[in-house]
């Protein structure tokens, strides 16, 4: 058993009834296992109200501010922290060496950051390197969700740091997905934040780019809510792909719709490591994404989908063509790694490995 009694996660995430994601399945596990071993654990998210899925947990979310640094900050004198664990915050600020001062605690920082394709300018390079020196001493063990997040930490912050820097992947309930049998031809799928990163205004572009009996074929639902749904709706407007696209909002319900679609269609720029490729693979429908981030740690071009280079509209189009031409073919189930390597409860014991004494 472990010795420590009280954890504070800090969650950079807000909390949405309507979108019910890997993430937030996670942390409803994390905090059952938690409780198992006789710890209690006390959660904070940012600008957010908790829903009925979160009752069993001890939620503080702010409402007003996005800053959920301040917001924990504001709650930091008033109890004391064996451990702290962060999830989608910068890593490396002052906020760390102010908790540890305040509460010596162990601290985890959980890093789901994708990076840019072409790296972080230099300015940011130094910047991050300083604040490695200056601030990676106050966390005591930091968690990357890909080999590509961890190889990351330490370009960003220094080989210093390697020791205590481990690889602790991303995983999701594959039983309540459930498995595509049919072949259901030319339906697609976006569920995606939509932001540019993302790359759906190339998806947009490339659909236009196929003939009009090709696109006669095809029916894409997107998925999602963002800062570019007024743009993209436009894009879509503009090419007059109305029947071909179309913007769905946000749904909790993407476990029973996913093995409605034959592919997931992800053109991201930038990416970490994706739950929505392994929500997708579990339901045994393929992936057309790109090979940034973790994305060549799930996918084998051919096998479970197909890969094209980020920005690529043409080669997008190029295999979305194919595909509906019957030129390229998965015809093996793609759920058999998600299930074997990728599984919640796999995720959920690497990070009760990360606590300490255990």
């Amino acid at each position: 058993m472990i010795g420590t009694k009280y954890i504070a996660v800090i969650c950079n995430y807000v909390l949405k009834p309507e979108r019910i994601g890997g993430m937030d399945r996670f942390f409803v596990a994390y905090d059952s296992a938690c409780k198992e071993r006789g710890l209690r654990v006390d959660w904070f998210f940012s600008h957010c109200k908790p829903h009925s899925f979160y009752e069993n947990l001890n939620v503080f979310a702010s409402e007003n501010t996005s800053a959920i640094e301040q917001f924990f900050n504001q709650d930091i004198t008033s109890k004391r922290y064996d451990i702290v664990i962060t999830h989608f915050v910068e890593l490396c600020t002052p906020m760390f060496r102010k908790i540890k001062t305040a509460h010596h605690s162990y601290i985890i920082a959980i890093d789901h950051n994708p990076r840019p394709i072409q790296g972080f300018p230099l300015k940011k390079r130094i910047k991050n390197r300083i604040k490695g020196r200056l601030y990676g001493r106050n966390i005591d063990c930091f968690g990357g969700v890909s080999q590509y997040t961890v190889d990351h930490i330490l370009m960003d912050y220094g080989k210093q740091i390697a020791g205590k820097t481990h690889l602790v992947y991303n995983g999701i309930d594959t039983s309540i997905y459930k498995k595509r049998t049919e072949e259901n031809f030319g339906r697609m799928i976006v569920a995606s934040h939509l932001r540019e990163s993302k790359g759906i205004q190339d998806l947009i572009e490339a659909v236009n780019l196929l003939s009009a009996q090709l696109k006669n074929m095809l029916k894409i639902d997107i998925f999602g809510e963002g800062p570019s749904e007024k743009v993209l709706k436009a894009k879509v407007a503009d090419y007059n792909l109305e029947q071909q696209i179309v913007f769905n909002g946000s749904s909790s319900k993407l476990p029973e719709l996913l093995q409605g679609y034959s592919f997931l269609l992800q053109p991201t720029y930038m990416e970490c490591f994706s739950l929505s490729i392994l929500e997708s693979l579990a339901a045994n429908v393929p992936v057309i994404t790109t090979p940034v981030g973790g994305n060549p740690e799930i996918i084998i071009n051919g096998y479970h989908g197909f890969l094209f280079k980020a920005g690529d509209i043409r080669e997008l189009a190029s295999i979305l063509e194919k595909v509906l031409e019957k030129d390229l073919i998965i015809g093996k189930d793609v759920s058999t790694k998600i299930v074997r390597e990728f599984s919640l409860e796999k995720m959920v014991q690497g990070h009760l490995k990360l606590l300490p004494c255990t």
